[in-house]
């Protein structure tokens, strides 16, 4: 009888290691899968990662007052319809990279850059000058030009807070002939850079202005573009706290990035 009691101990022992490995092995069967999730989130902390420049080209462009920038071109290599994107800030061009590669896959041929005296460095690149925001309009002014001389012939322009601003006082400029604008919580004044009343009232296109409803200073400001500006225009209220391109990976990125592609598709379409 002992050597009985022996014997099933042994085998008892024998199943609960058998159930002890197999609970490790799918434990790390799960953390592998976690591992991988995480590698193609990019990030297990919430960080949204930079949008890919491998189907994208390194430019230098001078601003309309000579200032030499660097951009990046994104989308086809040909093809008669162009978006600028213009950055916030105090960010850089890379902040646009994800959206510019989407509206290159739309057909578009979209070019991002640095506002002058921005120079992050690597894929971003680096411009020179300092960095006087009043009068980065300029820089804009530049961007256009540059993408015209790719052979672009129908431009629209988006820019996020101060880039917005930029975009409207550019716009507004004699034979600049923008399609279609997009701002995104964009300021009427910010640091000597204005979109006074004058200037609004020579914007003559499309304008879709965006900003987050707990950003009262860029909802003021989206009614005072809105009452200054012609048609066509449309002022949209985000519920979101996210200021510019923070809205294009906030909980309203979806319909931000929608509505953004839709008004393009309107008034700048791909195949016109």
């Amino acid at each position: 009888m002992p050597s009985l009691v022996k014997k099933r101990r042994k085998k008892m022992r024998k199943k609960k290691h058998k159930k002890l490995l197999k609970r490790t092995r799918h434990q790390r069967r799960t953390v592998v899968v976690l591992s991988m999730l995480c590698s193609i989130l990019a990030s297990c902390d919430g960080d949204a990662p930079l949008g890919s420049t491998a189907a994208s080209e390194e430019i230098t462009f001078s601003a309309s007052d000579g200032v030499t920038l660097s951009g990046r071109l994104f989308g086809p290599g040909e093809g008669s319809a162009g978006v600028v994107l213009a950055h916030m800030f105090p960010s850089d061009q890379s902040a646009w990279f994800a959206f510019a590669e989407r509206l290159g896959q739309q057909g578009y041929r979209v070019l991002t850059f640095n506002f002058r005296g921005y120079c992050p460095g690597g894929a971003a690149g680096c411009s020179q000058g300092e960095k006087t925001i009043s009068a980065i309009w300029q820089d804009v002014e530049g961007a256009i030009a540059a993408l015209r001389e790719e052979g672009v012939s129908r431009i629209g322009l988006v820019g996020a807070s101060m880039g917005g601003t930029a975009s409207l006082v550019a716009a507004s400029k004699e034979g600049q002939e923008i399609d279609a604008l997009v701002t995104l919580s964009a300021p009427i004044g910010f640091e000597g850079l204005e979109a006074s009343r004058e200037v609004l009232a020579q914007v003559t296109a499309a304008k879709l202005f965006l900003a987050g409803h707990e950003d009262t200073t860029a909802t003021e400001a989206v009614d005072t573009l809105y009452a200054e500006t012609l048609q066509p225009k449309r002022p949209m209220i985000l519920t979101t706290g996210d200021h510019g391109t923070d809205i294009l990976t906030g909980n309203q990125a979806g319909i931000a990035s929608t509505e953004i592609i839709k008004w393009l598709e309107r008034y700048l379409p791909v195949d016109a």
